[in-house]
């Protein structure tokens, strides 16, 4: 069983800041936040994913402070991630969405308020989510076929209604705990347990997460493992089915 997030406490959402100032920068490719040409991801072809796929993921995005940073130290490292975006969040900050589209990032539902989905009527359960997936699908074009329930309380309901609109529950393997203050090199020391297969959690929120990428990244390629795509068949991380990669500044 994996272990939950941060006991729930009322949600509130990241402090909005004006981001007129960004648009030229997402427009031109992240020009302002990027610096080296990210590598190619890696495949299987490459010899260097002989050891299997995990799955990176971060929650509870975006956020005006972090998530073009995130996404910078993301295609510098050459990793593909699937982030679980928040609706009421992402719908303040459709240039950010629009942003981790443009990244090559894969982009999933992560509920409308992050409430505690199984403490709520089957009516605002699915309010919740289908809001999300209208929002995520307007920004990208795409409707999110995963979904992540906050701080992992799930049920039979909450499952169903997810599959009713299209999604695979995800939770995860590996919990970095990142959301607890821990330093970049505690964050590194709990995801670097992760397997071929697993899945990892982070979050959209935390400089520490966003310093622990390049020494996360230089441990899986130690293994010959690669950030993948998660299957909504069988909820683990496998090769990504398509050819994007992280976008080069």
């Amino acid at each position: 069983m994996p272990r939950h997030a941060p006991v729930p406490g009322k949600f509130t959402p990241a402090c909005r800041r004006p981001v007129l100032a960004m648009a030229a920068a997402l427009a031109a490719g992240l020009v302002a936040v990027a610096t080296p040409a990210a590598p190619a991801a890696a495949t299987s072809g490459d010899g260097h994913c002989e050891a299997g796929y995990v799955g990176l993921t971060y929650d509870d995005g975006p956020t005006p402070e972090y998530t073009l940073r995130l996404l910078s130290a993301l295609r510098e490292n050459g990793v593909r991630a699937t982030l679980f975006n928040i609706g009421e969040k992402a719908e303040k900050n459709e240039d950010l969405v629009v942003a981790e589209k443009e990244a090559g990032m894969w982009i999933a539902n992560h509920s409308w308020s992050h409430p505690q989905l199984t403490k709520l009527p089957e009516d605002e359960i699915e309010s919740e989510l289908q809001r999300t997936q209208d929002l995520l699908e307007t920004f990208t074009g795409t409707a999110p076929v995963l979904f992540r329930p906050p701080y992992g309380n799930t049920n039979a309901t909450v499952k169903e209604i997810a599959e009713g609109l299209g999604m695979a529950e995800i939770l995860w393997d590996v919990d970095t705990r990142d959301w607890s203050g821990k330093s970049a090199e505690e964050i590194v020391e709990e995801a670097v347990t992760v397997q071929s297969g697993e899945i990892v959690l982070m979050h959209d929120g935390y400089a520490a997460t966003i310093e622990a990428i390049p020494a996360i990244m230089e441990n899986l390629r130690s293994r010959e493992l690669c950030p993948g795509m998660i299957s909504p068949t069988t909820g683990k991380a496998v090769e990504p089915a398509d050819e994007a990669a992280p976008v080069s500044p």
